[in-house]
């Protein structure tokens, strides 16, 4: 097995997971936050798609889809602490942009070689993950990182256990 598809099966495997555990929440749902201090899952859904998306055009300029305008504002620092839905895309909105980036993602995944995983990967990023291949870790495993705190909420829903 190849990096390449060590990298693409570990964004199938959170793609499952992700998308199991926002499956059967309403909008309204994606407003509650696990704690306090905590995000709700619409903010947490937003900064993810985001921050793939500037990741993945770090990686290989130009391969994420473009986002709505004023899509990355909606999702800043300075949006967190909102509860107001209409700040707030809807769960399918966030579904058909997801499914968009991952379709990205995956293609651009193809299109890296061995040697592009090894190269320098941009400044900003190099202190922490100092190559292209390190922050192609991160990309795919960025949501995953995200979904524990999504299990809090379904507990407190009284969703069922989905894995």
């Amino acid at each position: 097995m190849k990096a390449q598809d060590v990298l693409k099966a570990s964004l199938k495997t959170t793609q499952m997971v992700y998308s199991s555990y926002i499956s059967d929440l309403t909008d309204a749902e994606l407003m509650v936050r696990p704690g306090p201090g905590c995000n709700h899952i619409a903010w947490q859904l937003g900064h993810l798609i985001s921050s793939n998306t500037s990741i993945l055009n770090s990686i290989l300029p130009g391969s994420a889809p473009s986002l709505p305008e004023g899509f990355d504002a909606m999702h800043s620092k300075a949006t967190a602490a909102s509860d107001d839905p209409k700040d707030f895309l809807t769960k399918t909105q966030y579904e058909e942009l997801f499914a968009k980036l991952d379709a990205a993602i995956l293609s651009a995944i193809d299109r890296l070689s061995d040697q592009d995983l090894e190269k320098p990967s941009p400044e900003y990023w190099r202190g922490k993950f100092p190559t292209i291949g390190s922050l192609a870790v991160i990309l795919v495993s960025h949501t995953m990182m995200h979904v524990g705190q999504w299990v809090p909420v379904r507990r407190k829903l009284q969703k069922p256990v989905l894995i």
